[in-house]
C-alpha cells in the first residue's frame, strides 16, 4: 500500500504476483455487470409499487404534479403557483417534471429513484477507482444500504445528492494532479449542482473534500509550509457561487431556525443500516462483521490511509451538527448514511482467489436479498392499506379543499406508518385538490399555495391536528393563537383521520358524514360543504385520467 503518494491512489499489485492468479480476479466489464444485475434485483421493490411507502416521497410527487401540469390545469391554478427561485432542495424538482411529460408522474417518480440508486452505487465504484487506480468490486457490499432509514423519510434530493457528492469526490481525485483550472472549474460545476440538490449534500462533499486535502497535507510534509497551505486552501474556492445563491435564496430566512441535541447521535448511526426488522439489521451487521474479520485476518481487505483521515473527519462533524439546521430536521442524523458510502469506497478487497471470489459474490448475494425481501415484504403488507387509500381518493370530487388530521398524537411515528403520512396528498395528483399538508413552506419549495388560500393551509410543516383540536376549533377561532383548521367546517370539504383504530367512531357527527373506514384512516365528507359549488367544466377537466 502507498501511503505516501500525493494523488490520493494505491500503487498496482507487485509485479512479483503470477499472472495466472492476477487474471482470476473480476475485471471491470465483470463488475459492471454485477453490478447492473445487483441493481435490478434491488430495483423490485421500487418497480412493483407505483407509490412506494415512503414519508414524504407522495408530498414531492405531488409538487411534481403541479409542476408539470399548473398551466393546463385549473383546479392546480386556481389553488397553487410555482415561484422559481435558487432554493437547496430542488434537483427533483428539476428532472421529475420533465419525464412526467412523457410518462405518468408515478412512474417518473419511480425512474428518480432508481437512478438516485444507480448514482450511489456507481458514485462509491468511480471514488474507489480513483483512490486505488483499478477496479474494484467491494463498493458493491453498499447494495443493502440503499434501502436505510432516511430513505424511508423520503429524502430523495439529498440522497440523490450524497451520489453526487461521491462523483464530485472521484472527479477532484481524478483532476487532483491536473492543471488547477480544471480541477476547480469541474468542482465548481459539482458545487452548483449540489446546492440545487440540498446543503447537507453540499456539506457531504464539503467534508469529503477536507479529508482528502487533510491527508495530502500530511502525505506531502516535506514540502514547503507556504505552498501546501495554500493549495489546501484554494480547495475552498469551488464553494464561493454557493455564497450568493444562499444569500439569494429565501433559504437564508429560516438560517437561524437551528437546535443542537446530544440524544439521537446513535440513533442517526443505526439509521444507515436498519429499515423495518431489528433481525433483518442484525443479521446484516453480523454478516458484515464476521466477513470483515475473515477477510481482514487473511489480508484480502484493504484500507486507503485515506480512510482513517475519513473517519475522524466525518465523526467530528457527526458530533458538532446540530440536530435541527437551517429548519430542517435529522440534520446530523441524515449524515451517517453518506459519511458509510464514502467509507466504503475506501476499501479494497482481493478477489484473485477463487474460494474468496465465490464466497465474496455469495455474501453479496445473500446481504442484498435479506435487505430486498425485508421491503418488499413489508411493502406488499403495507400496499393493502395504499391501495384502499388510492381508492378513497376516487370519490374526492375534483377541485376539493381537503383537511389532514391525526386520530392519534403520535400517529406517524412508527415506522411502518410513515407511508400514511402524507398519503392525502394523493389528492393532489388524482382530483387537483388543496390538501393542507402539502410542502409550500417559503424558502423550501417553488410551490406556494395561492394567497386566498394560504390561512388553511400548514405553512410550517407542522403535525396535523388531532381529533381532540378539531372538535374544539369546530365553532370558533383561538384570537390569541390562530390555527389554519380554526372554524374548519366552513372552509374544507372533506376530513382524512389518519391513523385511526378499526371500525373507529364518528368524532363530529354534526359536522362530518364517514365515506370510507379504510385500514388505519377515515374519510369523512364535511356536512354542508361546498363541493358542489365548482363549476362542472373544471371538475370534468381536473378530473381526467392522470398521465
Amino acid at each position: 500500500m502507498n501511503v505516501h503518494d500525493p494523488r490520493l491512489t494505491l500503487a498496482p499489485e507487485p509485479a512479483a504476483v503470477p499472472p495466472r492468479r492476477r487474471l482470476a480476479a473480476l475485471s471491470g466489464g465483470q463488475i459492471a455487470v454485477v453490478t447492473i444485475l445487483m441493481l435490478v434485483v434491488a430495483s423490485i421493490p421500487i418497480w412493483t409499487n407505483p407509490v412506494p411507502p415512503l414519508s414524504d416521497y407522495v408530498n414531492h410527487l405531488s409538487r411534481m404534479q403541479v409542476i408539470a401540469n399548473i398551466g393546463k390545469d385549473p383546479n392546480l391554478s386556481r389553488f397553487y403557483e410555482i415561484v422559481w427561485q435558487p432554493i437547496p432542495n430542488l434537483m427533483m424538482d428539476l428532472i421529475v417534471p420533465v419525464i412526467a411529460r412523457v410518462v405518468s408522474v408515478y412512474h417518473a417518480g419511480q425512474i428518480f429513484l432508481i437512478a438516485m440508486f444507480a448514482l450511489l452505487i456507481s458514485g462509491a465504484i468511480a471514488l474507489n477507482r480513483a483512490l486505488f487506480g483499478r477496479w474494484s468490486a467491494f463498493p458493491l457490499v453498499a447494495f443493502p444500504l440503499l434501502y436505510n432509514h432516511v430513505f424511508l423519510v423520503g429524502l430523495t434530493n439529498y440522497i440523490f445528492g450524497i451520489g453526487l457528492a461521491l462523483w464530485a469526490l472521484a472527479c477532484w481525485t481524478f483532476l487532483r494532479e491536473k492543471h488547477w483550472a480544471i480541477r476547480l472549474g469541474v468542482s465548481t460545476l459539482f458545487t452548483v449542482s449540489l446546492f440545487f440538490c440540498h446543503l447537507s449534500a453540499l456539506g457531504v462533499y464539503g467534508v469529503g473534500l477536507l479529508a482528502m486535502e487533510l491527508y495530502r497535507l500530511w502525505t506531502r510534509r516535506q514540502e514547503p509550509l507556504g505552498w501546501r497551505l495554500v493549495d489546501f486552501v484554494a480547495t475552498g474556492i469551488p464553494f464561493l457561487p454557493a455564497l450568493p445563491l444562499l444569500l439569494l435564496s429565501p433559504t437564508m430566512r429560516l438560517a437561524e431556525e437551528n437546535y443542537w441535541e446530544r440524544l439521537g447521535k446513535i440513533d442517526g448511526l443505526i439509521y444507515a443500516v436498519q429499515v423495518y426488522s431489528d433481525i433483518a439489521a442484525f443479521a446484516l451487521l453480523a454478516l458484515a462483521i464476521t466477513g470483515m474479520a475473515w477477510a481482514v485476518r487473511r489480508n484480502l481487505v484493504r484500507f486507503h490511509p485515506l480512510f482513517w483521515v475519513m473517519l475522524a473527519v466525518c465523526g467530528i462533524v457527526y458530533l458538532a451538527m446540530p440536530r435541527v439546521a437551517f429548519a430542517t430536521y435529522m440534520a446530523d442524523q441524515r449524515l451517517p448514511i453518506a459519511f458509510v458510502f464514502m467509507l466504503i469506497a475506501c476499501a479494497d478487497i482481493d478477489l484473485r482467489h477463487r474460494l474468496v471470489r465465490r464466497g465474496f459474490l455469495a455474501f453479496l448475494v445473500v446481504t442484498l436479498l435479506v435487505r430486498v425481501i425485508e421491503v418488499d415484504v413489508t411493502w406488499a403488507e403495507l400496499s393493502t392499506s395504499t391501495s384502499e387509500f388510492r381508492a378513497s381518493v376516487k370519490r374526492l370530487k375534483p377541485g376539493a379543499k381537503v383537511l389532514v388530521a391525526y386520530a392519534k398524537g403520535d400517529g406517524g411515528d412508527d415506522v411502518a406508518e410513515y407511508g400514511l403520512v402524507h398519503a392525502a396528498c394523493l389528492a393532489i395528483i388524482e382530483r387537483s385538490a388543496l390538501v393542507t399538508t402539502v410542502f409550500s413552506v417559503k424558502g423550501k419549495q417553488v410551490l406556494h399555495v395561492k394567497p386566498e388560500y394560504r390561512s388553511i393551509v400548514d405553512n410550517e410543516d407542522g403535525t396535523p391536528p388531532t381529533v381532540a383540536r378539531l372538535l374544539i376549533a369546530a365553532d370558533r377561532e383561538d384570537p390569541d393563537a390562530p390555527k389554519y383548521w380554526d372554524n374548519w367546517p366552513k372552509h374544507y370539504d372533506y376530513v382524512y383521520l389518519l391513523f385511526t383504530d378499526s371500525d373507529a367512531d364518528n368524532p363530529d357527527p354534526a359536522h362530518l358524514t364517514l365515506m370510507q373506514d379504510g385500514t388505519n384512516f377515515q374519510l369523512y365528507r364535511v356536512n354542508g360543504s361546498a363541493t358542489s359549488a365548482v363549476p362542472q367544466r373544471q371538475q370534468l377537466s381536473a378530473g381526467e385520467p392522470q398521465r
